[in-house]
């Protein structure tokens, strides 16, 4: 029996996670602002610990690791998964905004990752599995400083992946596209307080997507719950996972324009390199 850490476990992708690893018979410590929320979805479960957590308070990580800890002696795999989005212009973005974002999505997934990794050390086993997105790894309009944090997981990831290889213990960064959750409900996504007129054709027209596109996105949230199971048994995970049709296509499109900028500008990159 393998025992999960899953923050952000109260709803959305967290919950699904954590319901499919319960119904695999294993123990899960799901954590959460508010624990009376995670048992009033999930139910009472022999398994399950229902844990306070506020990702930006590093003594919340601490006590929730050891409770859990306490509760199941070990834990195998850790799910940083809680975050939210802000939607506006890299200008409208208010440094408030952009202080409380980072907060959560970047020094929260710090602060877990620190709580959680000596007992994995000891163990000598153990999956970190940080959460990104496709914005992690292309920019969009609209969306530029909540990728930006998205793309500091994703280095913190692949830095953890080297260093914690030779200890026995694997890190995976998952990038989901759009999936069918409540990313883009107020709950899960603010806007920012500024709208300037000036970006109503690119950023404007991101908000008036996002709105559409509400519970009306490409992917099932219950398959990326299983897709979770299926990486944690892999024997072998790899350090990038991308999910979805739609972040296939973002992620070969980026590749073949840094393909065609490298080569563009090859001769002008190399000119810079000392010569004897």
């Amino acid at each position: 029996m393998r025992t999960w850490l899953i923050t952000g476990a109260s709803r959305g992708f967290g919950a699904l996670i954590a319901e499919k690893a319960l119904q695999a018979g294993d123990a899960v410590i799901a954590t959460a602002r508010k624990p009376a929320d995670v048992v009033e979805r999930l139910g009472d479960h022999p398994n399950l610990l229902a844990v306070r957590l506020d990702v930006t308070r590093e003594s919340d990580a601490l006590q929730a690791v050891a409770e859990g800890i306490k509760r199941f002696g070990r834990i195998d795999v850790l799910i940083n998964n809680a975050g939210y989005g802000v939607l506006g212009a890299v200008e409208e973005t208010s440094a408030v905004e952009v202080d409380r974002l980072f907060a959560t999505n970047v020094f929260g997934v710090l602060n877990v990752i620190r709580a959680v990794l000596p007992h994995m050390r000891r163990q000598r086993s153990g999956h970190v599995i940080n959460i990104s997105s496709i914005g992690g790894y292309q920019a969009y309009m609209g969306w530029g400083v909540y990728g930006s944090t998205k793309f500091a997981v994703e280095g913190i990831t692949e830095a953890l992946h080297q260093e914690l290889a030779p200890l026995g213990i694997h890190a995976t960064v998952v990038e989901p596209g759009f999936f069918r959750t409540d990313f883009l409900d107020e709950q899960s996504l603010v806007k920012t307080a500024l709208e300037l007129p000036d970006y109503d054709e690119t950023v404007g027209a991101m908000r008036r997507f996002a709105k559409d596109a509400n519970h009306a996105q490409p992917g099932d949230p219950v398959k990326f719950a299983e897709a979770m199971l299926a990486l944690v048994n892999a024997p072998n995970p790899p350090q990038r996972l991308p999910l979805g049709s739609d972040t296939l296509a973002r992620i070969e499109a980026k590749n073949r324009l840094v393909a065609s900028e490298i080569a563009d500008w090859k001769e002008l990159a190399l000119s810079t390199d000392y010569t004897a």
